[in-house]
């Protein structure tokens, strides 16, 4: 039996995180992005611990903005541990091991090569690197994969089904000697999935990653799904988006079974050091009970997150401002990674 990714809804022993490390991509927003990415970690913190990866020499930084003591958690709900190792950028999601079960239900960790989102930053040597070291300072066994892959480019129900975009995953800056069938094999052998649904598109002013899923579409729960449908007709997505929505209302998954589609509005707008930015509530992070959630500081933000509510009954729904993560380019769900418990019987 091939490793499988549980989804994001099972438990997690962790989230895991990277403190940001590189002021080329904030500017005059670096402060304010470490801010936020402390927000986000005491969020999460209120329902699992965070482990947060610093830099070398910027543990300290780290845990004095996310409220520790020395990886003590102190005011930090479940707590929050900083360690340190080498890395390039802070988007964790992208550069760290993807984790999966095997067939005894152990965890363990799926090293996919890193490329900066086809080689769009330099260095990344260290963030390419990073998912070896974190395992083994995790004590978690590596499977190696050749694939480039970043985990905001997929979405799993743990049953056997993957959702990804075309815009990304088959964009000739990752994989081009692979065909979107070794790209699907290649897949089942690492994550144990077994069918993929394609959508055409993820946001089209996502240049950063070309497109990741976790900008436009989620597994929140088995057969269920939350997608971007941004109401106002002269969004740049709107039609783009309503494409994908037809090709989910139109597939089934792994198990045969229809999904049930959930629409999330996206019309959140701030302004960072003088850019316009949309934050994108569908970028959220499932934790233990809990589903913390940028949003923007608008109106809309209630109506969002009432979605949400209802999508994830018995789920905590908690929003936390990060107009600067979206400036940088993403948002709660590329800033973090589960870590899955074990399934062992």
């Amino acid at each position: 039996m091939n490793p499988r990714m549980p989804a994001e809804w099972a438990e997690h022993d962790a989230c895991l995180m990277a403190w940001p490390t590189r002021p080329a991509l904030w500017g005059p927003a670096f402060e304010a992005a470490k801010q936020e990415y402390a927000a986000v970690a005491r969020a999460i913190a209120a329902f699992e611990p965070v482990l947060m990866i610093a830099a070398p020499g910027l543990a300290e930084e780290a845990r004095a903005a996310c409220g520790t003591g020395s990886g003590s958690g102190a005011g930090s709900g479940a707590g929050i541990e900083v360690i340190e190792l080498p890395i390039d950028d802070s988007w964790l999601r992208d550069s760290g091991p993807v984790f999966a079960h095997d067939e005894h239900g152990a965890r363990v960790g799926i090293d996919f090569r890193f490329n900066a989102w086809g080689e769009k930053h330099y260095p990344w040597t260290a963030d390419d690197k990073l998912a070896s070291l974190l395992l083994d300072r995790l004590g978690t066994p590596r499977v190696h994969s050749s694939m480039i892959l970043e985990g905001g480019a997929i979405t799993v129900d743990g049953e056997g089904t993957l959702i990804t975009t075309e815009q990304c995953l088959l964009h000739p800056n990752r994989n081009p000697r692979m065909s979107r069938a070794e790209i699907e094999d290649e897949l089942g052998r690492r994550l144990g999935i077994e069918k993929v649904i394609w959508l055409p598109y993820g946001g089209l002013e996502d240049t950063e990653t070309d497109g990741h899923v976790d900008g436009v579409a989620a597994y929140v729960g088995p057969a269920k799904v939350v997608v971007s449908l941004p109401e106002d007709p002269a969004h740049p997505d709107h039609a783009r988006m309503r494409a994908n929505l037809a090709v989910l209302e139109a597939s089934t998954d792994a198990r045969g079974r229809a999904l049930e589609v959930v629409p999330l509005p996206q019309t959140a707008y701030g302004e960072v050091a003088g850019t316009r930015v949309e934050v994108g509530y569908l970028n959220f992070y499932l934790a233990n009970g809990g589903c913390v959630v940028p949003v923007g500081g608008s109106p809309q933000d209630d109506a969002a997150l009432a979605v949400l509510g209802a999508a994830l009954p018995g789920r905590t729904v908690v929003g936390v401002p990060t107009p600067v993560l979206a400036y940088g380019g993403g948002g709660v769900h590329c800033i973090t990674q589960q870590l899955p418990k074990e399934a062992r019987a």
